[in-house]
Parts: C-alpha cells; structure tokens; sequence
C-alpha cells in the first residue's frame, strides 16, 4: 500500500468533503478496487471515514471538508502513522522518496501537541522483508519507468530474458505493477494476449509515443489474481504422498506453502502428508534431504527420482561414476 497515495486520497476527501472510490480512482489512475481498499484501509486505522450509501453517497470525513490536516484526533493521527511508517522507514521502505516527505508534510501539519506521538507512531514498527539467510533484493529501477508507463497509458518496448530463452524485444502495453514478495511483476497486454513479465528479466524498457490499450472495465487485483491461480496450478501438477513425524510439519509447509495437506495420523507417531510442485523431479529435489525422516508412499515417479539422486550422490563422494 503506498503511502503517498493514502496521503493523496485523505487531501483529497478533506478538499472536497465527500467523494467516490471511482472519483478517487480518477485522480490517482488506479483501478475503483483499489481505490476502495485504501478507503478502507484508512477508516480500519481509525481515520474518521466513513461511507454513504444510496444516490449522491460516497465517502466522506467526520466533521465534514478540512483545507489542512489539523483536525485529526490524537488517536487518529497516531492511527495513520502506524499505518504509513513502515513503508518510508527502515529496510522495509518500499515506497520512492516522496512517501517519506508527504509524511513530513503530514507531521507538520499536525497541531504541536500531537506531533511526539505521531513521531512515535511512525517509528513503531519495523518491517524486515529479508528472510533469514537472503539477501535483500532490491527495487528495481525499471519499476519507475513503467509505473509512469502505466500511469500516462503509454506503450513500452521490451527486452525481455525468459528463464530459458535468449532476449527478446517485446512491444507491451503496461496495465500494472505487481510487488509479490520482494518480487516485481508486470502485468500487460501484447499481440499473443495478456502476458506476465519479471521486472527483474527485463534486460532494457524503453518508454514509446504511442497510445497504451487498456482493456475497459480492468481490475488489476482480479486480473492478477487469475495469474496466481494459473502459476499456482502449473506449480501443483505432481502430487505426492509423504509419511513424516507430525513435528515436522510446519517445516513442510514452510517449504511447499498451500502445497502441502496433512491427510491424518498414519500410527507410530507420523502423519500422512500431501506435497506437490511441478515435476516428480521438483519434489524429489525438496525431499532429498530429510532421508530417512520422510517416507514416500505414492506416485512411484517420485521414489524412482529420490532412487535417482541418491545413487548420484553415493557414486560421486565415493569417487565412483553412478551406473
């Protein structure tokens, strides 16, 4: 959630007294859900917004227009900077430089008495997105290029790397940005159709002249997530059925995420377990670890994999070649 762009729509409804999640949209070219998630998401911090419903409603702010910020509540501005801080301080800072001044203006907008504990709201909490053992990854500086891309409707020519292919040019019209988990995501429209492209495999993007289409009525939350459900399902293509003592669980759901259902106890202490990835090979290779501790039951594709590298592994730290 950016935020400069809670900032952008809580000016906006205190300049205009009443507005609507299409409104919003409007103005900060983002999709009307999205608009309505950050509504939502600034009266859930207890910022006084609330909705009006029927003809001539929208979302309004107790107490009616403001021309500054002054009339927040102690709570309130507390509220919104526990919401904020984490994005424009600390490792965790995924926003550009100017989240991190329209927090400032936001501060000292604040009457003097507030100010220590918005101050203290905002370096509350801490957000380290780096697993242990990771290197940070950093934002790409491709991500600014299309976020203007997008914003402006203009198309964009690729160079783009695909995992095993030599780079290729690409002529894309831009829809959106997606930020999964440290990792960037475009979202776009091309000659073959909808299309997904890694940031972090674009080799050079170059912003054109020409017109970006937009397919009407597009909501890039629901567009999206039809792209997980499909990676999702190429990812779970091969199931397999492991027995491993129940305390080891949570270390294979930690590792295969909604790929992995306990299916009941199976006696002497273990459980039945459901797995998948996309090959038996795939499996195999997150399984060959744990050796004895785990057993697998079915598809024989997997044991014969598991076979496989085991025999591999004892012919090369023998010294002999495997047969």
């Amino acid at each position: 959630m950016r935020a400069d762009r809670l900032v952008a729509v809580l000016l906006l409804m205190q300049a205009r007294g009443r507005v609507t999640a299409a409104e919003l949209a409007g103005e900060l070219e983002v999709s009307v859900a999205t608009a309505r998630r950050d509504l939502e998401a600034l009266s859930a911090a207890g910022v006084p917004v609330y909705p009006q419903p029927g003809r001539g409603g929208g979302w309004s702010l107790v107490g009616g227009a403001r021309t500054d910020l002054s009339g927040l509540s102690a709570a309130e501005a507390q509220a919104l900077f526990l919401l904020l801080g984490p994005a424009t301080a600390g490792p965790s800072a995924s926003g550009p430089a100017e989240a991190g001044a329209a927090l400032r203006k936001l501060l000292a907008a604040l009457p003097r008495t507030f100010r220590a504990d918005a101050e203290a709201a905002r370096d509350a909490t801490l957000v380290d997105p780096v697993r242990w053992g990771e290197r940070d990854r950093p934002r790409p500086a491709t991500v600014d290029l299309l976020q203007t891309a997008v914003v402006s409707r203009r198309r964009v020519r690729l160079t783009y790397a695909g995992r095993d292919a030599e780079p290729a040019e690409r002529l894309v019209d831009p829809w959106g940005l997606i930020d999964k988990d440290d990792v960037w995501y475009l979202l776009a429209g091309t000659d073959r159709g909808r299309r997904t492209f890694r940031v972090d495999r674009i080799v050079r993007a170059e912003a054109t002249g020409e017109t970006a289409e937009r397919p009407t009525g597009l909501v890039l939350a629901a567009a999206w997530q039809e792209v997980v459900e499909e990676i999702e399902r190429r990812r779970s293509r091969t199931w397999a059925t492991v027995l491993v003592e129940e305390r080891f669980v949570p270390v294979l759901r930690d590792r295969f995420g909604r790929h992995c259902h306990t299916e009941g106890e199976a006696g002497r202490g273990r459980v039945r377990v459901r797995l998948a990835a996309p090959t038996p090979l795939d499996v195999a290779r997150h399984l060959a670890g744990w050796g004895a501790m785990i057993e697998v039951v079915e598809p024989s594709t997997v044991r014969d994999e598991l076979a496989r590298i085991g025999a591999e592994l004892v012919a090369r730290n023998s010294g002999r070649e495997p047969a």
